[in-house]
């Protein structure tokens, strides 16, 4: 073995506790040093591929706590009410126009994560459960009548949801890993007897979206970071070879997702603090950033919901490292947003 001959800059190196400066022990220029720029300081920075979208940063709407509220589902119904839910808390909550909060439903067990609103008012709920057994509820915030929809027995973990032309129901199944994919995309009839699979062995599906026409179906994979497109011959029915994933993320991981009047798709980055923008046919075209996430604030965004008709469009997230509670954001969107199927 032959001696390596050290850098003469480093006869007069001090020893590392008499370091105050951090100059290199090895003597290494600055040339080769390697330093953290204003795009990469923070925990979540925008890729590269990512970083020319149109972008716009959110402002605050409404401050639900100051401290960890676990905020997702947002959902409007038609009186311009915000429901959205406390998923640890077990609860559903409703902000009306005035910006007055309440609960107005709780559930031991249920962790809520996804609303749908249907036309007569009663909100459909899905539940994660203790994450091996959820279920979906419907309940009328006015008359307090609940209906089991997907009981936990049928052993799906419910995480977000969306209506169908003819008031079915698709939902995902948060179950899984990047390793086992076993969860899915499936397909609730409307009278609630049938439950048929749509995208099968999926590493925790997270968010679902349906395009204005009902023709396409949009999915999120948490655990393996890719966007699914799915094009449909009817509600049950896959179109042959209309599978696709458009997209693949990069870093933790998408959430949920919404559609707007054009068939743009709307997708939550959790723990990332922005949301990305993506055409009709998965091509992406624009991102929201969330105030102070390049400093590691509000990074957990879950999802966002569309003022029925207007381009206005409000956000859940929270700020679990840097202490700023849990906030409901506001910007505007590409379109405006839309009142799907009669169903909703």
């Amino acid at each position: 073995m032959h001696d390596i001959p050290l850098p003469a800059a480093m006869a007069t190196q001090p020893p590392a506790a008499e370091n105050p400066r951090n100059l290199s022990p090895l003597g290494v220029s600055a040339a080769s040093t390697l330093n953290y720029t204003p795009s990469t300081r923070g925990l979540a920075p925008i890729p590269p591929s990512e970083q020319g979208l149109p972008t716009i940063t959110a402002e605050p709407y409404f401050k639900v706590s100051d401290g960890m509220v676990a905020l997702e589902g947002p959902a409007f119904d038609r009186q311009g009410n915000l429901y959205f839910v406390d998923v640890y808390a077990d609860s559903v909550l409703r902000l009306t126009p005035r910006r007055e909060l309440s609960t107005v439903y709780t559930q031991p067990g249920l962790r809520p994560a996804g609303i749908a609103i249907h036309q007569d008012g009663r909100i459909f709920v899905a539940g994660i459960g203790d994450f091996n057994a959820g279920s979906i509820i419907a309940f009328h915030p006015d008359t307090g009548q609940v209906q089991s929809i997907v009981a936990p027995s049928a052993g799906y973990v419910p995480d977000d949801l969306v209506f169908d032309r003819q008031g079915g129901i698709y939902f995902t199944d948060f179950k899984g890993s990047s390793t086992q994919p076993t969860g899915g995309v499936f397909h609730v009839s409307a009278d609630a007897q049938t439950i048929t699979p749509m995208l099968p062995q999926m590493a925790s599906a997270n968010g679902v979206a349906i395009s204005p026409d009902g023709k396409v179906l949009w999915a999120t994979e948490f655990c393996n970071s890719r966007l699914h497109r799915v094009d449909l011959v009817d509600e049950v029915t896959v179109a042959h070879f209309g599978t696709t994933v458009p997209y693949h993320f990069v870093g933790r991981a998408p959430d949920s997702m919404r559609t707007d009047s054009a068939g743009n798709v709307y997708v939550a980055m959790y723990q990332q603090g922005r949301f990305l923008v993506f055409s009709p046919y998965g091509m992406p075209i624009g991102q929201i950033l969330l105030p102070g996430r390049e400093d590691n604030h509000f990074l957990k965004s879950t999802s966002l919901a569309f003022v029925p008709g207007t381009r206005d469009v409000v956000i859940t997230a929270r700020d679990e490292l840097g202490g700023r509670g849990s906030v409901i954001f506001r910007a505007r969107g590409l379109a405006a947003g839309t009142t799907l199927f009669s169903h909703q």
